[in-house]
């Protein structure tokens, strides 16, 4: 498999090394898992000989972006940005546009696109994601839909595959993104690769969203959230809390979805699973104690919704 990562300055540092590292080792060790495997092979590809990233490292660039055709696999790493506006500036970028049109100018049936954190929304820039599932940084989340309405976006799984395009969340799921292109090669070559670099599987995003991080701007789900972390002890009814907060129910749900895709009643559980973890991390309390303090009436119906969040991711 020849595969080619698309750099730029500025670039995340840590996430272009953890992937050159977990595909360099899955190619040194491939012989002994199966030695039937065909090669795994990493070039860097870019729009100028040398790149910087985030962490002073350079890289020497192997190909032009002319070449990325050629790839049978073509990575997007991170921009290196952190907010909705650096993203948004970085795009504008002269490099960054000619990633784009690289990308755009790709074969559907014959390569497999992978991107993670903010390089998603360099995919999404070329056109590739139109009416397709994808995710990325779980804080971008909001920023990106706005941008990109037509993506199916999915910010709760840790990688989502739709056909050519594979996608990852925010920052060090590019380790994810990388065990799942060596997957895509040999599911056994991927076990073994993450014991060896002791990684663990981490289907979902959704433990390390902070819901009142997300930059969205709608002051009725600013007010709903305040509203529900006030009173996550209490039983849920939305009506009653569209009222509290000076709205209707029907205005709520839609503000909602538009804002995190979410319902106001798989909101209040994003909440109270949130509360609960942190809680069963920080304190000595029971199961039962935790599920009374985030509104449920026993710990089996707590348990049973954090089964339900870890079948669903």
């Amino acid at each position: 498999m020849r595969i080619g990562m698309v750099v730029q300055d500025g670039c995340f540092g840590s996430a272009v090394a953890s992937v050159i590292d977990i595909l360099g080792v899955a190619d040194a060790v491939r012989g002994d898992v199966d030695p039937r495997t065909a090669p795994i092979t990493l070039a860097i590809a870019g729009p100028k000989r040398r790149v910087v990233t985030t962490t002073s490292m350079t890289l020497a660039v192997e190909h032009p972006l002319s070449d990325v055709a050629d790839f049978d696999v073509v990575i997007v790493p991170a921009l290196g940005t952190l907010t909705a506006t650096d993203t948004a500036q970085a795009l504008e970028q002269r490099a960054a546009r000619s990633v784009v049109e690289a990308l755009g100018r790709l074969d559907d049936s014959t390569t497999l696109i992978a991107a993670a954190c903010t390089g998603v929304f360099a995919v999404a820039e070329a056109g590739r994601l139109h009416e397709r599932r994808a995710t990325t940084s779980w804080f971008l989340g909001p920023a990106f839909r706005r941008r990109y309405p037509t993506v199916d976006l999915d910010l709760d799984t840790m990688v989502v595959s739709d056909g050519n395009l594979i996608t990852a969340g925010a920052a060090f799921a590019h380790i994810d993104l990388a065990l799942s292109i060596v997957r895509s090669v040999s599911p056994d070559l991927a076990q073994h690769v993450a014991k060896l670099l002791l990684i663990d599987e981490r289907p979902s995003q959704s433990a390390y969203v902070a819901y009142e991080h997300l930059s969205h701007e709608d002051p009725i789900v600013i007010e709903f959230e305040r509203h529900v972390r006030a009173s996550l002890d209490e039983p849920f009814d939305v009506a009653r809390a569209a009222r509290a907060i000076g709205t209707s129910r029907r205005t709520l749900e839609r503000r909602l979805r538009s804002a995190l895709n979410l319902t106001p009643l798989a909101f209040v559980q994003r909440l109270r699973l949130e509360r609960a973890r942190h809680l069963s991390a920080t304190t000595q309390l029971s199961t039962a104690d935790i599920a009374q303090r985030v509104g449920y009436a026993n710990a089996e119906t707590l348990r049973a919704l954090m089964r339900r969040e870890q079948r669903s991711s």
